[in-house]
């Protein structure tokens, strides 16, 4: 049976190959660990099956500059399962317990730049519907989507959508 809960240190080596095998490079790996090490108010959250981590998922602040207005809200990223764990939805369940997590929080908005089929179960729409933006040239408009939570919060808001620094070795 897979469970998920929030990540402990002694998770942390296995995080690191559950997104290396997911992903098949470094890189989201390396995300992950600069983000833990200097973004205290990130969320992550593991999934195991028995004594075993099978995925791993990364929520981190991210910035909407609206005119005078600045929201604060979450970007998913990384999303990772072990290759042979995939399609087993395992990935739904650890984005619909930090759906749950943040929701709590009172998170006003969740952002993902993503498969677009996968995210819009999770209640995700197209962020350009919100009059959106990614920080980043060329991305698909299909794929920057966004979950509102917080309707009052995110009423008239629009702008670039702005992840942390450590993302931009990725893009």
């Amino acid at each position: 049976m897979i469970t998920t809960r929030i990540e402990r240190p002694e998770d942390i080596p296995y995080i690191c190959i559950i997104n290396e095998h997911a992903f098949e490079q470094a890189t989201e790996a390396n995300i992950v660990d600069k983000l833990r090490k200097s973004c205290p108010d990130c969320l992550s959250l593991v999934a195991e099956d028995g004594n075993d981590l099978v995925g791993h998922i990364l929520f981190s602040p991210v910035v909407i500059e609206d005119t005078g207005r600045r929201v604060e809200g979450m970007g998913l990223a990384p999303v990772a399962v072990l290759p042979i764990r995939q399609r087993r939805r395992i990935g739904s369940a650890l984005v619909r317990r930090g759906l749950d997590i943040l929701r709590e929080r009172r998170c006003p908005f969740i952002i993902v730049l993503g498969h677009p089929d996968f995210y819009p179960r999770f209640g995700f729409e197209i962020a350009s519907k919100y009059s959106l933006s990614s920080q980043w040239e060329g991305v698909p408009d299909e794929a920057f989507i966004v979950l509102i939570l917080d309707d009052h919060t995110m009423k008239g808001v629009s702008g670039i959508a702005r992840y942390r620094d450590e993302f931009n070795d990725a893009m």
